[in-house]
């Protein structure tokens, strides 16, 4: 087979697999911090086995950065803690959509980073997120689960959109299996002391759905990333990544019985559509 038809057909499996990771927020019956945590564990083995097979040297270029990686790992524990939270409170369709306000969400925060001015297609891509989430939450209320699992979901969008911001300007010349093995492993140093003992205590069946989440549905999909990333464009990637919200949805609806509202539904393709359409800009401008 052509390598590119390879490459996208293993893309395209790569989102289905991240996606699918939303599921074990409901199918492990532990705290987001511990799956969180037991995940990292597993990946770091995982992602730290690929970089030794691939003869990459593990250790890192300068001394600051190490420090960018105990940056970055943090966000990313506190990412994917609230990612799951997120989705324990409103469920799964909702929680994603509400992580996947942040490619717009990124946009904002850019100028903060780099030297870049908002455009009016940019407050125009904001408003339609936000109509998004109107439309998701069904009241004001913080007491109510589902307003509480979107408000979660965003904080996880902004979070996410942090990390990402701070690895392109300064970890970027890293490969992505070395910069997830290190920020995996320093997920395990931040939250070993808050999750251990609740972690050591579980189920064994958790324990199994674990080490399905921190290697099929974490450490590989980054390494199918890794090379498919030899084969195709950025943009390319940057697009078909945009359907992740949608298997993860289609996912809770075949596997956990979700029955996401006509709103939500419709809010879900205003974030995506939205996603999508800043995907698309970005890579236009970036030429």
């Amino acid at each position: 087979m052509d390598p590119i038809k390879k490459s996208l057909i293993g893309l395209h499996i790569t989102m289905v697999l991240l996606g699918g990771t939303a599921l074990f927020s409901q199918i492990i019956a532990l705290p987001a911090l511990n799956i969180t945590l037991g995940r990292s564990l597993f990946a770091f083995g995982i992602l730290l086995f690929i970089t030794l097979l691939g003869k990459e040297r593990v250790m890192l270029d300068k001394p600051k950065d190490y420090g960018f990686a105990f940056l970055l790992g943090s966000l990313m524990a506190a990412h994917w803690v609230t990612y799951f939270a997120a989705m324990q409170y409103a469920g799964v369709s909702v929680g994603i959509i509400a992580l996947f306000t942040f490619p717009v969400i990124t946009v904002f925060l850019e100028p903060l980073f780099e030297k870049k001015r908002l455009h009016l297609r940019d407050v125009v891509s904001a408003i339609t997120v936000l109509t998004g989430i109107v439309l998701i939450v069904p009241t004001p209320d913080l007491t109510n689960e589902i307003t509480l699992g979107v408000t979660v979901g965003v904080a996880s969008a902004i979070l996410y959109s942090l990390r990402n911001l701070l690895h392109r300007k300064h970890f970027s010349h890293y490969s992505g299996v070395k910069a997830m093995t290190w920020q995996t492993a320093v997920i395990c140093v931040v939250l070993l002391p808050f999750g251990s003992v609740e972690l050591i205590d579980a189920k064994q069946i958790d324990w199994l759905y674990l080490l399905i989440l921190g290697t099929v549905f974490t450490a590989l999909p980054h390494a199918l990333v890794a090379h498919s990333l030899q084969h195709l464009r950025a943009a390319t990637f940057s697009l078909i990544a945009s359907m992740q919200p949608f298997y993860g949805v289609l996912l809770s609806i075949l596997i956990l019985h979700e029955s996401p509202s006509i709103q939500t539904l419709i809010g879900g393709l205003l974030v995506t559509a939205a996603a999508i359409y800043e995907t698309v800009i970005t890579h236009k401008s970036s030429k």
